[in-house]
């Protein structure tokens, strides 16, 4: 911008803040005054509106609300959950485990800390440390905190002869990794030092890798519909400067993602030079509830690892080969995922996946013991449910529960404990259907099984052309 005329027809300053120079806390913290300009004086009022929009979803805003998680600089960069964000989390990877064994993936686990040389077979100790955890224990050994699960998942791998008959492995592990982002670029759930992550590697023959990347496709597209996340584009990120193996490699496994996206027939866009040190890949980038775009699911093709490794598998002709490698993240980040499905849906979950599905509150004093019993039974059918058993107000029940964001709420009053019934109140509904409460606990208990349990999953297809629920146009 060569003069302030060259800022458009409109701007509009938001709130200054401060920032260190490239995320770097050992710089003084200097103001940031940042603006918006527009090319046309009708588009700043929508942009308002949607910046306050987001303010009112900020998860972390949310977080204290529910109450779900926080921060604190004891331990900076990690989560302390809160009764109901550690359910949330269970659910989230019970649905991911789910979702995973219906494709066919067998769970592993892997160390947390490994030594030091394994992380120079793999690559990462000479290109990747800046952003590793690392330690050093009494007998002058050096450590590191797995960034990455693939040291681990090759070592599993190797243990033992391979067939190419046994071949696609397909090896899941959801566990915790340690990374170590700058200060000034950590944000809430969205970027953490410690969080979990759903990796998992799939050995296969090079002829069968387009394949596999297509069901990869199908699998992420899938689940993010089950999340209630149809806008999802894709990125494709190839070789970087800082890269390790050769460009016969790398040319390689640029070329089976470029074939699986034509084959599926997904636009696309290149972001030149941001793929991994070791690998190029395709990133899944969600559009949420109000536009704005996040990464979450990754799918990289890998010749590098399996020969540094030295992992073979026995060929059709008797020779020893080595495998074909996917490196595969469908939440990516699960506590990214928490936070991105919080703004989404503004903190008002679906039943399935809400940490608290039903509070059952008290209206009158004879009606408590009514409550208690609904509480009961709704607590049998596994559902997660809270009480709330004061003589209060029932119209300050509701504004307490609508601050938890409670997609259910019961205030069985006497002549519901009359008639055995109950009346629920769903938040954002303009009815409240009653009903008798087997029936009520019936309809909430199937409402709140996940959809990878209520909804029947087709095989992997493989068809030469698929049309995508999901598209974004494709860069020229």
């Amino acid at each position: 911008m060569r003069t302030t005329a060259d800022a458009g027809a409109a701007c509009r300053l938001p709130p200054v803040a401060g920032a260190y120079w490239r995320g770097d806390s050992n710089y003084k913290m200097p103001s940031r005054i940042s603006g918006v300009t527009f090319a046309d004086k009708t588009m700043p009022d929508g942009h308002m509106i949607m910046m306050a929009d987001a303010e009112k979803r900020d998860h972390r805003r949310l977080g204290r609300e529910i109450p779900l998680a926080h921060l604190e600089e004891v331990a900076p960069g990690s989560m302390l959950r809160h009764p109901k964000g550690w359910r949330l989390f269970p659910t989230l990877t019970g649905y991911m485990r789910d979702r995973q064994e219906q494709a066919g993936y067998v769970a592993v686990d892997s160390p947390d800390i490994m030594v030091r040389a394994l992380w120079e077979i793999s690559g990462h100790w000479q290109t990747y440390r800046a952003n590793m955890l690392l330690a050093e224990t009494v007998d002058d050994r050096n450590y590191a905190l797995k960034p990455m699960r693939c040291p681990g998942h090759m070592r599993i791998y190797g243990q033992g002869s391979k067939s190419y008959r046994d071949l696609p492995l397909k090896r899941a592990e959801v566990g915790k990794v340690h990374r170590d982002a700058p200060s000034g670029a950590l944000h809430g759930l969205l970027r953490l030092r410690r969080f979990p992550q759903d990796d998992a590697h799939i050995y296969c023959t090079p002829d069968r890798l387009t394949d596999a990347c297509l069901a990869v496709d199908d699998l992420v597209l899938s689940i993010y519909r089950d999340f209630g996340v149809e806008d999802v584009r894709i990125k494709l990120s190839p070789r970087p400067e800082n890269r390790i193996g050769s460009d016969e490699s790398w040319g390689g496994s640029e070329g089976a993602l470029r074939d699986a996206l034509d084959r599926a027939d997904h636009p696309y866009t290149i972001f030149a030079g941001e793929g991994a040190f070791y690998v190029p890949k395709l990133e899944h980038v969600l559009r949420d509830a109000i536009g704005r775009g996040w990464q979450c699911a990754t799918l990289q093709v890998d010749f590098n690892l399996p020969e540094r490794f030295a992992t073979t598998n026995v060929a059709s002709s008797g020779e020893k080969l080595a495998p074909a490698l996917l490196h595969r993240a469908l939440f990516g980040s699960v506590e990214r995922v928490s936070g991105i499905v919080i703004e989404h849906h503004a903190g008002h979950l679906p039943l399935w996946l809400a940490p608290g599905q039903a509070v059952v509150a008290m209206v009158t004093g004879p009606a408590d013991d009514r409550a208690r019993n609904v509480a009961t039974h709704l607590t049998a059918a596994r559902l997660r449910v809270g009480t709330t058993l004061r003589d209060e107000k029932i119209s300050d029940n509701v504004r307490e529960r609508a601050l938890t964001k409670s997609p259910v709420q019961i205030a069985p009053g006497g002549r519901e404990a009359k008639e055995r019934t109950v009346s629920l109140r769903r938040y954002g509904a303009t009815s409240t259907p009653t009903l008798s409460l087997e029936a009520a606990v019936a309809a909430l208990q199937a409402e709140a099984k996940p959809p990878a349990l209520t909804e029947p999953r087709p095989p992997d297809r493989h068809s030469p052309k698929r049309i995508p629920t999901c598209r974004s146009p494709k860069k020229k």
